[in-house]
């Protein structure tokens, strides 16, 4: 008699758990769905990019410029870009951020990832590009949002341009924003915001795998 108690206790606990567990994994990616005020589609990878002045939803071209976005991923995930600032924003150009944190020290990066500029995705207003230095193949960890159209950015015969890697689809206006703050100059370094403009942190959308159907063998 003991024994079967035991079993049906040892049933209801085990079926207890699944379901809590099945429970807390739907609300974790409901949550996670939540996070993202724009309808997304299941086939594409994306990036919410959360400040102290609002949050900034931006589609990765995942197909388009592989690698940059993979090096993107690699830092957002890893949390890299949690406490980083937009150090540098300077209205009628562009906002960018991803490279010191609050003390303004300039962190520790990955290797540099090649140049995936392309003519063929110009800098247009609301696009996400990587930073770098004069070497086209120096971008690491900083990026910046454009507030309009930068022709002079672009890849042409002439010029290895600066890589576009997504767009804006919610928030652009925050970024509208973060260009009109008051800015200092500090450590040689000019255009930065008087108060801090902090990323919270960036949280990656990856795209759902496609169910597999059932095969009759």
């Amino acid at each position: 008699m003991k024994k079967n108690i035991n079993l049906c206790l040892n049933a209801f606990f085990v079926r207890c758990f699944t379901f809590s567990f099945l429970l807390f994994s739907t609300l974790v990616y409901a949550n996670d769905d939540l996070t993202f005020g724009s309808e997304l589609a299941a086939d594409k990878t994306y990036a919410l990019i959360n400040t102290s002045m609002g949050s900034i939803e931006v589609e990765l071209y995942a197909k388009r410029t592989p690698k940059t976005v993979k090096n993107f991923i690699a830092y957002a995930e890893s949390g890299y870009y949690e406490g980083t600032l937009f150090h540098r924003v300077i209205p009628n150009f562009m906002v960018q951020g991803g490279g010191f944190d609050k003390s303004f020290t300039q962190k520790t990066t990955n290797k540099p990832v090649r140049n995936e500029a392309n003519a063929f995705i110009p800098n247009l207003r609301g696009t996400i590009s990587m930073a770098r230095t004069n070497n086209p193949d120096s971008a690491t960890s900083q990026f910046f949002i454009n507030i309009v159209d930068n022709a002079s950015l672009n890849k042409t015969s002439t010029n290895a341009g600066y890589a576009v890697f997504g767009k804006v689809i919610k928030g652009l206006d925050v970024a509208d924003k973060m260009s009109k703050v008051k800015t200092k100059r500090e450590r040689n370094m000019k255009d930065i915001p008087v108060k801090p403009v902090i990323i919270h942190n960036v949280i990656i959308k990856h795209p759902k795998e496609p169910e597999q159907e059932a095969v009759v063998k």
